[in-house]
């Protein structure tokens, strides 16, 4: 469960900051609805930019953004489909677009989830306390980003390894920026730093999106509707939601899964991970270049009991894709040669390369299940490939100019090549294995209870009774903007 302790002196002065700088809090059913956000807010947004460090951007935390940089306010959800044309399956694949948030990226509502129940109850103080922001990328810059937009001091930290363009956008948000030893696969870097920072200072708040039950809960409940509303938008008569597949991560994400198996009880969820570090599949280790799908650790927040598949793909896959997405010679032999047409080619960049490593989990997912024309696979665009332009230099240096014959060889062996190779079906078995590792992170390193791990497991309210909590932070959201007064004054 999330702690909702209300510590009474420290929640005072958090209201008085909150009033003093204007913030009002978004709802977890705001984000999930904007139809519910006051009109006067919804007014304001006409007048500023989507990434502006202002408080009203709190209410941009959702997937109905308007596709603009400037002045948007709200509209459908925010997803594209993939044809056939370019996938090579006969089942639809659909994508929400995490460009269109604040930051570029879905990760500012899972560190929302994280910091506001803290921050409502009075138990992170902003008048003290630093958010502390450990990530393998994009989570560390919406947690930075929040933490700003609600007057509270933040600490990020990432691998060094990490593209130049979020350590360059960190400096200017982040209070403080700490790069640890390594790649996206050294996670334990991460947690080691944390962990020091914890026992050495007490003015610091940790908000570990691997064990921070928030993160799980926003997608549950944010994300996980939305997912909904775009296959109900798109589904004709006949077609059946078959399943949705998510690169782990912090595995956030994958607590929409949960709610999509409410809905959707013959669905099935599949979680992916880089090839080069199969934790999930073998128990395995090592270094890959999927940047923000950090491993070697099954993440405390994912429940690997709902967890009906586990999809490796090889981070070469993903690389090369990027270019073929993102070049001028790529775009032109897709239209051209593959057939696919111009207005999806233009919609590619919508994928980083985790993007790009959950389109080819959804691939795998089809061919492995022979999906038909009549089955939807849904999954996310965590941000677009705007984050990734030194990569592709990087790659254009290593490998040469972009040409069609390399255009050619990355359609056919990086995408329409994908095999059903390195997947697993979890059985009772396998999926307790996987849940078992969770043992020597959060246990052994991070001061988890055994009987809370066993309680994932074996107690059939555990996720439940988390999923129940969204109701009680909405109620304390809305007596926080009642004390602070600006929301009657609208």
């Amino acid at each position: 469960m999330i702690d909702l302790t209300i510590h009474q002196e420290s929640l005072d002065r958090a209201i008085e900051r909150a009033r003093e700088n204007g913030i009002i809090i978004p709802t977890f059913a705001q984000m999930r609805n904007p139809n519910l956000v006051p009109p006067q807010i919804v007014e304001r947004l006409k007048k500023i930019g989507l990434w502006d460090v202002d408080p009203a951007n709190l209410f941009r935390i959702t997937w109905h953004n308007e596709h603009k940089m400037q002045g948007g306010t709200y509209g459908d959800v925010s997803f594209i489909e993939l044809p056939s044309s370019l996938t090579g399956v006969k089942a639809r694949i659909i994508a929400l677009v995490g460009k269109w948030f604040p930051t570029g990226c879905h990760k500012v509502g899972a560190s929302f989830g994280c910091l506001v129940p803290r921050l409502v109850t009075g138990q992170f103080d902003p008048t003290y306390h630093k958010a502390v922001w450990p990530s393998t990328g994009n989570y560390c810059r919406g947690g930075a980003y929040n933490s700003k937009l609600l007057s509270c001091a933040s600490i990020a930290i990432l691998p060094a390894e990490m593209s130049k363009e979020r350590f360059e956008w960190l400096s200017q948000i982040a209070g403080e920026v700490i790069a640890t030893p390594g790649c996206e696969s050294n996670v334990k870097e991460i947690f080691d730093k944390t962990w020091e920072l914890k026992t050495t200072r007490k003015d610091v708040m940790i908000f570990n999106q691997f064990e921070e039950m928030g993160n799980h809960l926003w997608h549950y409940y944010v994300t996980g509707k939305a997912i909904e509303e775009a296959f109900r938008s798109i589904a004709r008569k006949g077609d059946r939601f078959a399943g949705a597949c998510f690169t782990s991560g912090s595995a956030g994400t994958m607590g929409s899964g949960d709610y999509l198996k409410e809905v959707f009880p013959n669905s099935k969820l599949a979680v992916g991970e880089a090839l080069q570090c199969p934790t999930l599949l073998n128990n395995g280790f090592g270094g890959h270049r999927i940047e923000g799908i950090g491993d070697k650790h099954v993440p405390w927040v994912h429940n690997v009991k709902n967890t009906d598949m586990v999809i490796a793909i090889d981070d070469d896959d993903s690389q090369n894709l990027l270019r073929l997405f993102n070049s001028e010679e790529g775009k032109r032999y897709l239209v051209e040669e593959a057939g696919v047409a111009s207005e999806v080619v233009e919609q590619l960049s919508l994928m980083g390369i985790s993007g790009i490593a959950n389109l080819l989990c959804c691939i795998k997912f089809a061919k492995y299940y022979e999906l038909t024309e009549n089955d939807v696979v849904a999954t996310v665009f965590t941000d677009s490939a705007i984050m990734y332009e030194s990569r592709i230099k990087e790659l254009d240096e290593q490998q040469g100019v972009y040409s069609p014959m390399t255009a050619a060889r990355d359609f056919g062996m990086h995408l329409r090549g994908i095999r059903t190779d390195n997947m697993l079906e979890l059985t009772y078995e396998a999926r307790k294995r996987v849940h078992n590792l969770k043992y020597y992170t959060w246990v052994e390193q991070q001061g988890r209870s055994v009987e809370e791990l066993n309680a994932q497991w074996y107690d059939p309210n555990y996720w439940k009774n988390i999923h129940e909590q969204v109701t009680e932070i909405d109620a304390l959201i809305d007596e926080f903007n009642r004390r602070v007064g600006l929301i009657d004054k609208l």
